[in-house]
């Protein structure tokens, strides 16, 4: 099977992870591609193939005669589609030989222009798969599951050499919890790759680091007609907090590397207000100066309202992973070789956001990531293509080929 057929069948299932529920997985939903998959891996010869009670799918390809010593090798796609759009109901549509024009979605007449979009140009000839236009396609990440099923069922099915393959398909990546309940020794690579990128080509090693702040604000309400030197209006308080960072280092103000303060909530009346952010950078150290700047800024306000006016809590979320890769750039070389064999020059750069992968990383699984053939995530606009997904294939195989020699 191709992966793009099989990406068409996955698409169709409904496995939109759930930000609120609290529960792993988020939904159960997700359990119907995961019971889905085990069966295909079964399918394929992969006997040890398996979904946990959190949803997480697991199987291995044992190492072919000779190859029994080499490393064991992760391949790691995750099941859930985003929230920001409805994968419910999803209706792929293929533009076969696709002419690098603007692309009307037929159920709602949305168009995608070339303007918007400058890469839809370069698919010219292509077989486009994008949506009707009602939902998100699902590409990020059944593309990716695809894919390495696909891989899988070739390496069986010629018995090409390798060492052991291990594969695992994950919930709820979407809302950052696709790492939470990974069974990393059950799983039993040395070293893995998230199949979880966009343009074919990809390799993705360094994220952001991350944090979240929430900023609670005290006011003091009296009858405005006499609240002069009385009334601290818990509003005006918070506004002059966010006045206080700086304007170019706001998401919409930066890219590659700058790292940037993300107002993501706020809300608020005279007597309470609360802001919600969240900081990211590359540097460490650079993150921790934007921590250490909402506390000054609070400390500042503080002194001029009275002590308390003005509380900041800070978590920590995720780490970039290019410190736990780099004793291990061996998985980034072979990467860049094998997007090489099949004629194509690596695209390497810094993920503005976390993957599963550095998460992995961090406890112990060193994990960079490669682009799947997608485009436009999290949206009715998503798109991908047939020959990219085929092209993705090739550098996996190419990948398990360079790790059995």
């Amino acid at each position: 099977m191709r992966a793009y057929e099989r990406l068409l069948q996955y698409a169709r299932v409904y496995t939109t992870s759930d930000p609120e529920s609290g529960t792993h997985p988020s939904a159960a939903r997700e359990f119907d591609l995961a019971h889905m998959l085990v069966e295909e891996m079964k399918n394929l010869g992969i006997e040890d193939a398996r979904v946990d009670e959190h949803c997480y799918v697991y199987g291995t390809l044992p190492a072919t005669p000779g190859c029994e010593k080499l490393p064991a090798l992760g391949l790691i796609a995750h099941m859930d589609t985003a929230p920001d759009a409805s994968g419910e109901n999803v209706n792929p549509i293929l533009h076969e030989n696709y002419d690098g024009n603007d692309v009307t979605l037929p159920a709602t007449g949305m168009v995608m222009k070339t303007s918007t979009f400058p890469f839809l140009k370069e698919l010219k000839g292509e077989t486009l798969i994008t949506t009707d236009g009602t939902t998100l396609l699902g590409a990020d990440d059944k593309a990716g599951v695809a894919e390495i099923m696909t891989a899988a069922e070739i390496l069986l099915a010629e018995g090409r050499p390798h060492g052991k393959v291990c594969i695992a398909f994950t919930p709820d990546e979407e809302i950052g919890e696709g790492a939470s309940l990974f069974d990393i020794p059950g799983f039993g690579a040395d070293f893995a790759y998230t199949v979880d990128g966009g343009d074919v080509g990809g390799i993705e090693y360094e994220n952001f680091n991350a944090a979240s702040a929430t900023v609670t604000i005290h006011g003091f309400s009296v009858h405005p007609g006499s609240a002069k030197d009385a009334m601290i209006n818990a509003s005006n308080v918070a506004l002059e907090f966010h006045s206080a960072l700086p304007v170019m280092a706001r998401p919409e103000t930066t890219e590659g590397y700058q790292g940037f303060y993300h107002l993501c909530q706020m809300y608020g009346d005279v007597t309470d207000a609360k802001l919600g952010y969240i900081l990211r950078d590359h540097d460490a150290q650079k993150l921790q100066y934007k921590k250490d700047n909402l506390m000054h800024i609070a400390a500042y306000l503080n002194g001029k309202y009275g002590e308390g006016t003005v509380e900041v809590e800070i978590k920590d979320s995720y780490r970039n992973m290019i410190e736990k890769i780099k004793p291990h750039f061996h998985l980034v070389e072979n990467a860049r070789k094998a997007i090489r064999m099949a004629g194509l020059e690596p695209e390497e750069e810094p993920v503005r956001g976390g993957t599963d992968g550095a998460t992995l990383s961090w406890n112990g699984l060193p994990c960079p990531n490669l682009g799947t053939g997608g485009f436009n995530f999290h949206g009715v606009c998503e798109c991908t293509t047939v020959e990219r997904m085929d092209k993705a294939i090739e550098i996996l195989l190419n990948i398990v080929e360079l790790y059995s020699k």
